[in-house]
């Protein structure tokens, strides 16, 4: 997967974009009663504090990538050693805490990645679960994840949430993610790039990625880009559209996280 620009001014952009990400969602979140912290969200057995819990320990363990990658790399050890349950085992166990302190966790470990980063040395790389990352690259796929899981927050509580022009940063993860989709799948990537045109969420300005005269193409809101891309919605439930069987075949199975191909999401009319 490809990295995301590495300027300085880009670096900066992605952390501040970051940073407001988070706190769109603690706005909604510490306004929550108890009870509320254990309303189920979408993902099977995941309440809205193991969706918290999750966002905590990966921001904790994103901050030991970038200030003691000797320590992370026994983390990772971990996580060879338990391929199936780390991340469950990780949420499980921060949603155990009572909500005060759980969300004191999760604002403290972003408070303190987002520093650690813009500490960072340019051109720093820092060990991962996979490929080592870059100060941008680990701040993307950090927004990327605190807006995912943030949906399913909102959409636990019903509430809607305004798409931002953050969502660029997803779909840019996402559009980088294709060929790890396939071979995640045991599938051989498309040779040739896609062109992807996504409605922004302003509705009158054009995301464009890919050679124009690419004959495979992916058309759409960003929004439901995303939401496809992080399987938080189904395809059938998306206004995204493909032009090619490889294109066609991509959003069957795409998706902007690295790990093992996720099952994704049902169909809202799926009885």
């Amino acid at each position: 997967m490809s990295e995301p620009a590495g300027s300085a001014d880009a670096v900066l952009a992605v952390l501040d974009d970051l940073r407001d990400e988070g706190d769109e969602l603690d706005v909604l979140i510490g306004e929550l009663s108890p009870a509320q912290w254990a309303t189920p969200t979408a993902a099977p057995g995941w309440s809205i504090a193991h969706q918290v819990a999750h966002l905590a320990w990966t921001d904790t363990a994103a901050l030991l990538a970038v200030t003691d990658p000797d320590a992370f790399a026994m983390e990772v050890e971990k996580a060879v050693a338990a391929p199936d349950r780390f991340v469950d085992d990780g949420a499980e166990a921060g949603a155990l805490l009572p909500p005060a302190e759980l969300l004191a966790w999760w604002r403290d470990s972003r408070v303190q990645l987002q520093q650690a980063l813009r500490d960072a040395p340019v051109g720093a790389r820092f060990p991962w679960y996979g490929p080592p990352m870059s100060t941008a690259s680990m701040a993307t796929g950090r927004l990327m994840e605190t807006w995912a899981h943030g949906q399913d927050v909102f959409d636990a509580l019903g509430r809607t949430r305004k798409p931002t022009d953050r969502l660029r940063h997803v779909a840019r993860i996402g559009i980088r993610a294709r060929d790890y989709a396939f071979t995640v799948r045991g599938l051989t990537p498309p040779a040739d790039e896609f062109r992807v045109e996504l409605t922004a969420p302003d509705g009158a300005s054009t995301w464009t990625y890919g050679p124009e005269g690419a004959q495979q193409r992916v058309t759409g809101p960003a929004l439901d880009f995303c939401l496809l891309v992080t399987q938080r919605l189904n395809r059938s439930d998306t206004a995204v559209r493909a032009e090619g069987a490889d294109a066609e075949r991509w959003l069957d199975i795409a998706q902007a996280f690295a790990g093992p191909a996720g099952p994704g999401r049902p169909p809202k009319d799926a009885s």
